[in-house]
């Protein structure tokens, strides 16, 4: 029997620190070890509580929640912590601020519920899930020798197996990400040229407010334009595409010309936007011209798109473990034998520039 995932809460509300607590500690393999009215508090009970998992409220007295994971990160590096924000403009500001500083994940605090049970229903499907993962992601870290992350032999095997010719020109470039998405974003986009001759359509899973603020952010880092996605509009060269939270985001053609289209389907994979929507519209409309990409993640969003697009001709490549925060998604299209490329997150950019700038076809061929 694992034991179970010690939890500490940092909240300067009285009332959802006790519905957080109520929530997770009605699961049996976790345990409160620890409730603090800020920041400061927090940090003192770490050395005694010695968590798994921290959920970290971003506005607090005190000391606030920015300020007590940039001084939690000088000591301790593995502990995972859990970003707890309000879904205002603020809010999401100061969690995108914290990715930056060495959060793991975050999560928006319920807003708009009605009642009790409404705020722990939504902490039920939203917060819990992260706390399991990652509880038992810190619990596996600590019972490694040497916390050693040593990359499966089917990384290697695959990325020199499924390495092959380029086959059909690249005129798009689809990216899905995760947790740990933002910064790896960050880091491929800002190595990019303003003259890419292709597009970059990408899904983040992320709620609404910070996916625009989040191209906001990469828009001022990078060469390209970042532009959050909106309905209808025209796709071309040079141009970065992310999908609105709460959004699904497809790739239409129609008259030689590559357009956004936004819908609410159902979630897949417990998620809109989903990776696996985006890729399967960029199947069809695309076939084989695409090359994509499956960043840092939790889940398998994006493997089932990845085989439609293989199917097609297109090329597949994926973050390799050693530089994923979690590296769930790219596993999953890696294992399932679809990755032509397993890379280090340096890697990516250059072998983005490299596949757009060895098209065959006019760039007036679009997809």
């Amino acid at each position: 029997m694992s034991s179970p995932i010690h939890v500490l809460l940092a909240d300067d509300s009285v009332v959802i620190r006790r519905i957080v607590c109520d929530v997770l500690s009605d699961h049996r393999d976790v345990q409160i070890v620890g409730a603090a009215a800020d920041g400061r508090q927090a940090l003192e009970l770490i050395e005694s509580t010695h968590p798994d998992v921290m959920i970290l409220d971003v506005e607090m007295p005190v000391m606030d929640g920015i300020t007590t994971l940039k001084t939690l990160r000088q000591t301790n590096r593995r502990l995972p912590v859990i970003m707890f924000s309000s879904l205002t403009t603020r809010g999401a500001e100061a969690t995108l601020d914290a990715l930056a500083q060495g959060a793991s994940d975050y999560v928006a605090k319920p807003a708009g519920t009605g009642s009790r049970s409404e705020a722990a229903e939504y902490l039920n499907e939203h917060l819990l899930p992260l706390v399991l993962q990652w509880g038992r992601h810190h619990q596996r870290g600590l019972n490694r020798s040497g916390g050693d992350r040593t990359r499966p032999r089917t990384t290697q095997r695959i990325a020199r197996s499924s390495a092959a010719g380029r086959q059909q020109s690249v005129e798009l470039i689809a990216i899905g990400s995760s947790t740990g998405g933002p910064n790896a974003l960050a880091d491929v986009l800002k190595d990019l040229p303003a003259d890419l001759p292709c597009p970059i359509v990408i899904v983040q899973h992320m709620p609404k407010v910070f996916t625009r603020l989040l191209a906001e952010r990469l828009d001022k880092t990078c060469s390209l334009t970042v532009r959050e996605g909106t309905d209808g509009a025209p796709i071309g060269p040079g141009e970065v595409w992310i999908a609105p939270g709460d959004y699904h985001m497809v790739v239409d053609g129609s008259a030689g010309q590559l357009h956004l289209r936004l819908n609410q389907d159902e979630p897949e994979n417990s998620c809109r936007p989903a990776v696996d929507v985006l890729f399967r519209s960029v199947s069809e409309v695309c076939q084989g011209r695409c090359l994509a990409v499956v960043l840092t993640g939790m889940g398998k969003d994006g493997m089932e798109g990845c085989r439609l697009l293989k199917e097609k001709g297109a090329r597949i490549v994926v973050q390799d473990e050693a530089t994923c925060v979690v590296w769930g998604m790219p596993r999953a299209v890696a294992e399932a034998g679809l990755a032509d490329r397993v890379l280090p997150l340096p890697d990516i950019a250059s072998e983005l520039i490299l596949s757009c700038r060895s098209r065959t076809r006019p760039a007036a061929e679009t997809c």
